[in-house]
């Protein structure tokens, strides 16, 4: 009897450790695998919301950045308040106010702004993002690049000034801030990407944007003569034009590149004036009816009606007209020659050779392509200065 009671414990005994040794199989064989390591992601890079953000306020990584750089550039960027006075039709006189906004580029009150936010004011008041007011003086401008300096008198107290920086490394997809005083609200911030670099934009007869910088960052009126900064807070471009159908922003804005508008700003500063480059001549851009009508040999360049005498033009052998037609509703000077290129480039209107003298300086010397009845010269140039505007 004893020993079939323990014959029956051995029994059970194995039973239930077979019963265990099932389970444990069918879970090591169906239940979840854990591997030997596994790499942790902090919360922080998944969205922002571990320590790191909460140091941070709870921003995101890009808020964080928009965040610092407006801290930083804010107290720089100026609200350009003019006042002119214009004539009606009575010519009894108007008061006209404008505004737009402009930086602080060194601490002694030099402000970087564009020519047709002080264009004809007889009277610049500065509004600081502290809200201290300024009277400010014109100190020089740029009106083919649309770059003006005005300086005030910080009286003992250094402004903050705002780091330039590099507009030639620029990236297309890159992120830019734009801040300005949009309608009159004063220190806006916007904030966009590179859109399209390299562009030509002409926004005047006299005003070119050579290289410009294009945005999406919305500009609208108002914004004219801020600054476009990357994340590091530093100036890469002058907010200068939009392209809108409606008159308001299309997510089309162009800026100045920083580039043109430092070296124009040196020569403000150490001289009053900027060094241009001039060929001194008056050219007529060809049409094809024109070209036909005067039997020249080429349909597309510049028809030289005079040059300046003394000029670039006149020393390196340039001819202008020697006689006169009506064309249309003018009278123009015919008989001249016609540049199709200067330096290899093609010049095929007005805004051609703009632009190429636009990144020349005094002095420089180029070649000239010119026809001269159905002969094909080169001729060699020194660039002059243009006078001042």
């Amino acid at each position: 009897m004893n020993l079939n009671k323990a014959a029956n414990r051995v029994r059970w005994a194995a039973l239930v450790l077979g019963l265990l040794l099932g389970v444990f199989y069918a879970g090591a064989r169906w239940g979840p695998k854990f591997a030997e390591h596994v790499d942790a992601i902090p919360l922080e890079s998944r969205g922002g919301t571990g320590p790191a953000a909460a140091q941070r306020g709870g921003l995101t990584d890009e808020e964080a950045i928009n965040v610092r750089v407006y801290r930083q550039a804010s107290p720089a960027v100026a609200n350009i308040l003019t006042k002119a006075t214009e004539y009606d039709f009575f010519m009894d006189p108007v008061a006209v106010e404008g505004a737009g906004s402009g930086f602080v580029i060194d601490p002694k009150g030099y402000i970087l702004t564009n020519y047709h936010v002080v264009a004809g004011a007889q009277t610049v008041e500065v509004v600081l993002g502290d809200q201290t007011r300024y009277p400010a003086k014109l100190v020089g401008a740029d009106q083919r690049n649309d770059v003006a300096l005005v300086k005030v008198e910080p009286k003992g107290k250094p402004l903050v000034a705002l780091p330039l920086g590099d507009s030639a490394s620029l990236q297309v997809g890159q992120k830019v801030l734009a801040i300005g005083n949009p309608f009159g609200f004063q220190s806006t911030l916007t904030t966009g990407v590179v859109s399209a670099l390299g562009r030509t934009v002409q926004t005047s007869q006299t005003t070119i944007i050579d290289a410009a910088i294009q945005t999406d960052a919305a500009i609208n009126q108002g914004n004219s003569g801020g600054p476009l900064l990357n994340t590091q807070g530093e100036v890469i471009g002058i907010n200068s034009a939009i392209y809108t159908p409606s008159g308001t922003t299309a997510g089309i804005g162009f800026a100045i590149p920083i580039s043109t508008a430092k070296l124009i700003a040196h020569d403000l500063m150490t001289e009053g004036r900027v060094h241009r480059a001039s060929l001194g001549v008056q050219t007529l851009q060809l049409t094809d009816w024109l070209a036909e009508a005067l039997d020249l040999p080429v349909r597309e360049g510049l028809l030289v009606e005079s040059v300046t005498r003394g000029g670039p033009a006149e020393s390196a052998g340039i001819h202008g007209g020697d006689r006169t037609a009506i064309a249309g509703m003018r009278r123009i000077s015919i008989g001249g020659d016609v540049i199709v290129a200067i330096d290899n480039a093609k010049i095929g209107s007005q805004l051609d050779l703009n632009v190429f003298l636009n990144r020349k300086r005094p002095g420089e010397r180029v070649t000239v392509t010119v026809y001269r009845g159905g002969k094909k010269l080169e001729l060699p140039a020194t660039l002059g200065e243009a006078t001042q505007r």
